[in-house]
Formats: structure tokens, sequence, C-alpha cells
């Protein structure tokens, strides 16, 4: 029997015993990455119907609560991923969250319980209405940030904890680690999907309580789910913080930054112990940008490296952490090209929805589809073209490509941008059509009346956001985990929600700007709080299309220039002589 240990990873030999994690391991993930969605979509995707209209706020207020809530669960993953990396390990992370995440949906369902948590419902015939008090938002606020930081451990952990699961330095393995990502944004769109349909109708039509109340519970039994898979995972131990890692780099490089570069890279420290547990999945080898970068990993006499002690890494550094930093740095321009893409999206959960509780949301005479369950209709588009990519479009990208996964994560990138462009263009025509039925029937001062337009006019919308984010999402989801150091993925994909957190606060920030210099004198403004028939939500739609393609030219000359990491990986070939059943490494580059 052998055993080989890397990094923490268990690793377990042949004769028919059988190797953790895998295919096996999935349920259990995710289940609790399925509820975790049901209970944030749960909520989220109909929030903007909870503050209008159980909690009073104006309508500008609600859209900004709703990005800012959404920025900063998106932000808190950063925080996760470090605790992930440097201490705690992606399991006990995940299990940690998931509890804070149960606290806050139980404090919510509560105060969706209790009416002295909410104003008194709206009075007289001209509905006047009182906006919550401070204790009361005090408590909805204190909610969603325990909703919030159970978000931030779990996002960045889960989908690169189930990447784990598949070992790439095993061929058989390598190729099902792509395929986990499009399996897991699949789970995830189907969880969004039974919470703006199902879970909305019950908030509409039954009740806060039960609406809320229902992925609470889901929530609890996928935590015990989760921790009952634990024999089963394959799990990375934590090897330090990689933010400390990223700022000795930082410190080396700043205290030689007046020494002459070496000729030879060659000559540039290289200490493979060192980097053992850092590196088990890979090592980084030299790039020749930022070579300022480089001085940190020059030997002077002053480092005694020739001491049987570790040097002192604020002063020296392996070309393997110089590259990590690299690597992260060389990651950012294409962080920041994914933000407008969320700005965009964020507006089918505010002003999108408002359009559709503005028109006729009957689809047969019996029933009407609740506002906030509109995004079925860009789940239901997302999840179509996943399944469609995953099992069409990549046998026959590959034959045009020769590449093993149809095509590269920075051109499906490139693609969704492309069509989240035509998404924001849709929309503003079809604002523009709806607002001229409104004109046609005289029912522009009339803000809480049915406009006679079918809400179907709203699908083209959502269907190419949904279609966009099949691209676009994953793709950047898969950049982030390959293209991150080794032992930094939960970073990696902690980079990735905060992408997601930049968008939401871009969309409150530009949300604001419209809404103070688009006011005229006579009270107009693009994006009234009153009378969404009264504004011209067109004009916004067609703004945020023109920053898009300003994004786009921008992200593909980013694409264009960006260097992939360069990476040694010990590649397993299984012997499968019954003589040793010993696992054999070799190198490929």
């Amino acid at each position: 029997m052998s055993q080989n240990k890397m990094g923490g990873m268990e690793k377990k030999g042949s004769h028919g015993e059988r190797t953790k994690g895998g295919l096996i391991t999935m349920p259990f993930i995710f289940a609790n990455e399925a509820c975790e969605k049901l209970a944030v979509v749960g909520f989220s995707a109909n929030m903007i119907t909870y503050l209008t209209q159980q909690m009073h706020l104006p309508l500008t207020k609600a859209a900004n609560t709703i990005t800012n809530f959404s920025g900063t669960a998106s932000l808190t993953p950063l925080l996760g991923a470090f605790i992930s990396d440097a201490y705690a390990g992606r399991f006990w992370t995940i299990t940690v969250a998931s509890i804070l995440w149960q606290m806050g949906m139980t404090s919510l369902t509560i105060s969706a319980v209790l009416p002295q948590l909410r104003p008194p419902p709206c009075k007289g015939e001209h509905q006047v209405c009182q906006e919550a008090d401070g204790g009361q938002l005090a408590i909805l606020y204190g909610s969603l940030l325990l909703t919030a930081l159970g978000a931030g451990g779990i996002r960045p952990c889960v989908v690169a904890f189930g990447a784990d699961q598949f070992d790439e330095t095993n061929p058989k393995e390598k190729t099902k680690t792509w395929n986990f990502f499009n399996w897991y944004y699949f789970v995830m769109g189907a969880s969004i999907l039974v919470a703006v349909t199902v879970l909305v109708y019950i908030q509409d039509n039954v009740g806060w309580g039960w609406g809320l109340g229902i992925p609470t519970t889901a929530m609890f039994l996928s935590i015990i789910t989760f921790v009952v898979g634990y024999p089963l995972y394959r799990n990375l131990d934590p090897v330090g913080s990689p933010f400390t890692r990223l700022l000795q780099v930082c410190v080396a490089a700043s205290k030689k930054r007046n020494l002459r570069m070496v000729s030879d890279p060659n000559l540039l420290y290289e200490n493979d112990e060192l980097d053992a547990s850092i590196s088990a999945a890979g090592k980084l080898l030299h790039t020749n940008e930022l070579k300022f970068l480089d001085k940190a990993a020059i030997v002077t006499e002053e480092d005694d490296i020739k001491s049987s002690q570790a040097p002192n890494l604020w002063r020296l550094n392996t070309v393997h952490r110089v590259e990590e930093l690299k690597s992260v740095i060389r990651m950012g321009p294409i962080w920041a090209s994914g933000i407008l893409l969320i700005t965009a999206y964020a507006q089918q959960g505010t002003f999108s929805l408002q359009q559709a509780q503005t028109m006729d949301r009957r689809l047969i005479k019996s029933f009407q589809i609740p506002a906030g369950s509109m995004t079925v209709f860009s789940m239901s588009s997302m999840l179509i073209t996943i399944a469609l990519y995953d099992r069409l479009l990549i046998r026959v990208a590959r034959r045009f490509t020769g590449l093993e996964r149809g095509i590269t994560f920075l051109q499906r990138m490139w693609i969704g941008f492309v069509i989240s462009i035509l998404a924001t263009l849709v929309a503003g025509f079809v604002e523009v059509k709806r607002k001229q039925a409104a004109s046609a029937y005289g029912l522009v001062n009339s803000s809480h009346s049915t406009i006679p337009i079918s809400v179907l006019w709203l699908v083209p919308q959502y269907s190419l956001h949904g279609i966009a984010e099949a691209f676009m999402s994953i793709g950047h989801l898969e950049f982030f985990y390959d293209q991150s150091p080794e032992s930094m993925k939960s970073t990696g994909s902690a980079l990735f929600w905060t992408a997601i957190a930049f968008g939401n606060f871009v969309s409150t920030f530009l949300v604001s700007l419209v809404h103070k210099y688009s006011a005229g004198p006579d009270g107009s403004n693009w994006l009234p709080d009153d009378n969404l028939n009264k504004g011209k939500l067109e004009n916004f739609y067609w703004l945020i299309t023109l920053l898009q393609v300003v994004n786009l030219i921008y992200y593909s000359f980013c694409a264009k220039f960006y260097t992939f990491k360069p990476i040694q990986i010990r590649m397993k070939e299984v012997d499968t002589s019954e003589e040793d059943g010993l696992i054999q490494l070799s190198s490929r580059v």
C-alpha cells in the first residue's frame, strides 16, 4: 500500500481502496450551495417589493438598499477566503459561515412574522404610508449583515472546495474540474429558479413568514447534510496567510529596489523545500513581466542563504512567491472588466422589476406571474445555455480550435460581454414601448394602475441577461480559479465575488448620480421615486449600454495582452500493474 500526502491532501493508493473526493462528494457540496442560493435569492429577488410595500421605503432608497446589500454580501468573501486559506481550511469556514447565514435568515423570518417589527399598513384612499422607523430598519439591516457575513464564508469556499475534490494532477480527473464549474453554476441557477418562482409566489400570495421560513428551514437541513459528508471529502490544509506572503514580496522588492537586475533569471532564489506546502499542486515558473518584483528574489550577502534556517522572507523571496504576486496583479484588469456587467445585471432586481409591476402580468386568465418571478426567464435561459454549452457547444468548438475545453475562458467572457450589451440595448427600447402604451391609455399620471401591455415584452432582456451570465460569469469564475496561485484558490474565488460587489456598488453610485443630475426644474427625473411612467428609464438603460461598449473595448485590449501563468505540474500516471500499485510522478509544464 502506498500513500502520498501533498499539501495536506490525502491520496490513497490502489488495491481497490476508495480515494477520497470525486463525484460522490458533489451532492453534499451542491446541497449547501443550493440552499444558500435558495435563501438569498428567495428574499433578494423580491426584496424590492418587501422594502417598498412592507417597509414603505422610497423606490430609489429601496433600490440602493438592495444593491448595497448585494455588494456587501459579495465583498465579505475576501474575509472568508483569507480565513480559509490562512487558518481554518475550506470545510470549517463553510460550516461556520452556514451557521451565521442560518442566524441571519432566522432573524429575517421573525421580523417578517411579528407586525411590530414592520411599519403599519398604508391608510386611506390615497394610500398614506409610514416609512419604517430606525429600530425596524436596524433589525432588518442587522439580519442582512449576518447573511452577508455567512455568504462571505460560503461563496469563495464552496466553489474551490468542490474543485478540490477533483485531482488536477490526475489526467483522468483534470477534465472533470472544467466541467465542475458548469455543474456548479447549473445547480446554483436551478435553485435560483425555484426561489424566483415558488418562493416569490408564496411571499406574494401566502405571506412573507412562509416565504422566508421555507428557505430558512432548507438552510438548516443543508448544514446537516454538508457536515455528514465530512468523511468523504478531500481536504486541503491551510498553508498560512496568502496576504502576508504577497506583502513580504512587496517589502522585499522595495528594500532591494536600487539593486541591478541579474542578467540570468536562473540566478534568482529558488527553494523547493521552503515552497513545498504552497506549491504541492504546481510550481510557478519565472515570467518577464513586472520585473521590478523580481528584485525580491535577488540574493545578496546579507541574506545568508547558506544557513540551515529559512531566509528572512521580508528581505528575500523565492521565484514561486514572487510569481504568486505577479499572478494576482495580472488578474486585476480582467477582474475590473467584470464590474459593469454586474451593474447591468443588477437592474433586473430593481428597475426591471418595477417595470413588471406596472404591466399586465396575466399569463392565463387565472394566473398572474409575480413581478419578482420575472427572473425565471433569465435563469431558464442561463440553465439552457449552460446545458447546451457543456453537452454540445464545447464539442463543436473543439473541432475548430483544438482546445480540450472548446474555447478559452477569456473568449467565453468576451461573448458574454457582447450579449450583455444587447440586453441593455433591448431593455431601453422595451421601456419606450411600455411608456407609449401608458400614454395611449391615459395612464401616465397613474402610478398604481396596470398598463395594458403584456409583461412578456420584458422576456427578451431577461433572457439575454441569462445567456450573458452563462458565458461571462462562468468564464470569469474559471479564470480566477485557474489563474490564481495554487495556494490561493479561495482567494481567487473571492475575487469573482468582489467583482460582483463592486458591480452592485457602481450600480448604487450610478443610480444616485443619475437621480440627482437628471432632475429638471419642473420636477422631472430619469428615475423618479413615485411614478416610473413619468421618468426616462430608457435613457438610463442606454447609458449603461454605452458604458458597456467602452468596457468591451477595454476588456478586448486586456485579454489580448494577458499572460497566462506558467506552471510546472507533476501529473500522475497510475501504473496499473499488480506488482506494487505505486503512483509514478512525471513533470509537465
